[in-house]
């Protein structure tokens, strides 16, 4: 069975495949960013964070036992309807497309994990960096986690076998036309499923043309979850602050 889509996050992240793949993400790690971000940026006790491409909400469930009114905006369907069983008084899920404005004015807007630069034309790119800047309130803050795409490539791994929950995954990297691939296969039941993830691979200079275009100034760049300066040799992370 192969998955084809101009929309490929649209089918592969709305499978449970992709969260069995994803499974042992590192929380304390994810936890500490959370510490290292919200103390960083000093935000307001009670704060409104919108945490973009949430996927099934873990940095905002953590986000709201901080004390913060946090919502979680995702364009996977099975994702939300996973993360609404944790809502409460301050914590909500939608489905959302980040290339929209969401309406609603925060203390800041996350997006996390790499979760930028998906889409099919590149015009969405810009569009998602205006509608962060316009659901920021006067003092808010964005953020963007992204991959150091030159640390990426120095060090990337072409060909990888991966077994979790008794499913090998067989996956091959490269890249190609300016975006980082990840072809992804494995066998479920006697049944084949090929999927692909596909990412652009922007360097801070295509970010930094991007915030120029979208209007937002770029305030600070740190090259991991320590929030430590970024380098654009040896830093794994491209973490940047901007409003």
């Amino acid at each position: 069975m192969i998955e084809e889509s101009s929309e490929w996050f649209s089918s592969w992240f709305d499978t449970p495949f992709y969260h069995i793949l994803y499974k042992d993400r590192d929380e304390m790690e994810a936890h500490a960013f959370m510490d290292n971000l919200t103390n960083y940026l000093n935000l307001p006790e009670g704060g409104f964070i919108l945490d973009l491409a949430c996927g099934k909400g873990r940095h905002s469930l953590y986000l709201n036992t901080l004390g913060y009114d946090v919502t979680g905006a995702d364009l996977s369907e099975n994702s939300i309807a996973f993360a609404k069983q944790f809502e409460n008084e301050h914590l909500h899920f939608k489905v959302h497309d980040m290339c929209e404005p969401f309406n609603k004015q925060f203390d800041a807007v996350f997006n996390l994990f790499t979760s930028f630069g998906y889409f099919e034309h590149d015009e969405d790119n810009l569009n998602t960096i205006k509608a962060i800047k316009a659901d920021l309130n006067d003092t808010g803050f964005g953020v963007i986690d992204f991959m150091n795409i030159d640390f990426v490539l120095e060090n990337l791994v072409l060909e990888e076998v991966k077994v979790v929950d008794g499913i090998t995954f067989f996956l091959r990297r490269y890249v190609q036309d300016g975006y980082l691939y990840k072809d992804i296969n494995f066998s479920q039941k006697g049944e084949d499923f090929s999927f692909q993830e596909r990412v652009k691979a922007f360097s801070l200079n295509d970010f930094e043309s991007l915030f120029e275009q979208a209007g937002v100034y770029l305030l600070d760049v740190f090259g991991d979850y320590k929030l430590n300066k970024f380098n654009p040799t040896t830093s794994e992370r491209l973490v940047m602050i901007f409003k």
